[in-house]
C-alpha cells in the first residue's frame, strides 16, 4: 500500500459525565462514575515497522465508553477495605482522515486500540487488631486482559483481520508475522506462542508457517480460527490475578517524640508469570513483575 500523507485536524469531543456517590451507614461508601466519550477525528499513534518511531495518525471517529467505581469501608474495628473497579472500552473507527499509512483498520471496521480492557479491580483489606499494635495488608488486583493488535491469527472472512492467514498442506494455516514483518524468535517467545508441541525460545523462532489448529499461546488469549475481530473479538492478554500481602507496625518501641517502624512486604506472593500488554505502540512489551521480597524500617521524629 502507498504510503500517502494526509493534513491533521483539529479533533473536537462530546464528553458526558455520570456520578453517584451514596454512604451507607457508617461504614460503607460507595462511590461510582459513568464516563461516554465521542471524538470526532479522533488521535491515535502509529508505529514505524518494527522500529520505535511514532507518529500521530487521525481516524474518523472514536467513542470511549467506561466506567469507575469503589467501595470503602472507611474502619470497622481495625478492619479498612477499598474495592476499586473500572472498565474502558475503546472502539475506533475508520477511514483513517490523518497522518500517515497505518497497518490496522484497513477493512474499514471499527477496532480497538490496546489499552481497551473489559474489565479489573483492585482490592485492598488492611487489619489492625489493636489502636498501637502491628497491622497485615491483603491485596488482589484482578486484570481480565487488554487488547493485544500484534498477534498472527487465521481468518479470511470479511470480517476478520487476519493478513497472516494462509494455507500449508491444503489446511488453514498462520504466518509468522506482526505489523507487516516476520517476527523474531525473541518476539514470539515473549508471546508465549507454540505451535503444537514446539515452542519458541529466546534464539530458535517457530517454523514460518503454523497450522491454524495447532498454533496458541499460554499468556495471550488467540481467537479461535475464523472468529478474529478487531472489533468484537480482538485478542487479548490472558486474564490475571495477582497477590501482595504485607505486615508492619507503626511504632514497635511505642515512643512519643521518636517512632521505629518495621514492615515487610512480598509483591506478586505466587509468582505468577504474566504478560501486562505485547508490542504496544506506547509502551512495546511488558511483563508484570515477578515475586519480590523487602524489608523496610524507619525512624520518624
Amino acid at each position: 500500500m502507498p504510503c500517502v500523507p494526509s493534513p491533521l485536524n483539529p479533533g473536537f469531543r462530546n464528553e458526558f459525565h455520570a456520578g453517584l456517590q451514596q454512604a451507607f451507614g457508617r461504614y460503607l461508601v460507595f462511590d461510582g462514575e459513568y464516563i461516554w466519550k465521542y471524538t470526532h477525528n479522533a488521535y491515535d499513534f502509529s508505529v514505524l515497522g518494527n522500529t520505535p518511531i511514532t507518529f500521530p495518525i487521525e481516524w474518523h471517529n472514536s467513542k470511549i465508553p467506561g466506567y469507575a467505581a469503589s467501595v470503602k469501608v472507611p474502619n470497622l474495628h481495625g478492619l479498612n477495605a477499598n474495592f476499586v473497579f473500572s472498565s474502558v472500552a475503546a472502539r475506533f473507527f475508520p477511514p483513517q482522515v490523518g497522518g500517515l499509512g497505518v497497518t490496522v483498520g484497513q477493512n474499514g471496521l471499527p477496532f480497538r486500540i490496546d489499552h481497551d480492557e473489559k474489565f479489573n479491580s483492585s482490592a485492598h483489606l488492611q487489619y489492625q487488631p489493636w489502636k498501637d499494635g502491628p497491622w497485615f495488608a491483603f491485596n488482589w488486583r484482578y486484570d481480565s486482559g487488554q487488547v493485544v493488535g500484534s498477534t498472527p491469527c487465521y481468518g479470511p472472512n470479511p470480517g476478520n483481520d487476519c493478513p497472516a492467514s494462509t494455507t500449508l498442506n491444503g489446511q488453514p494455516a498462520i504466518e509468522m508475522v506482526a505489523n507487516g514483518a516476520p517476527m523474531t524468535a525473541d518476539q514470539e517467545f515473549q508471546a508465549g506462542f507454540f505451535c503444537g508441541s514446539t515452542r519458541a525460545s529466546l534464539t530458535t523462532p517457530l517454523p514460518s508457517v503454523c497450522p491454524a489448529s495447532q498454533f496458541g499461546s499460554n499468556l495471550i488469549h488467540v481467537p479461535t480460527p475464523g472468529t478474529q475481530n478487531n472489533d468484537k473479538n480482538p485478542a487479548r492478554i490472558i486474564p490475571r490475578n495477582l497477590f501482595d500481602v504485607s505486615i508492619g507496625h507503626d511504632n514497635v518501641f511505642h515512643g512519643d517524640r521518636y517512632k521505629v517502624s518495621v514492615q515487610l512486604t512480598a509483591v506478586n506472593l505466587t509468582n505468577d508469570y504474566a504478560l501486562y500488554n505485547f508490542l504496544s505502540t506506547f509502551s512495546g512489551t511488558h511483563y508484570v513483575s515477578p515475586r519480590s521480597l523487602s524489608a523496610e524500617v524507619g525512624l520518624h521524629f
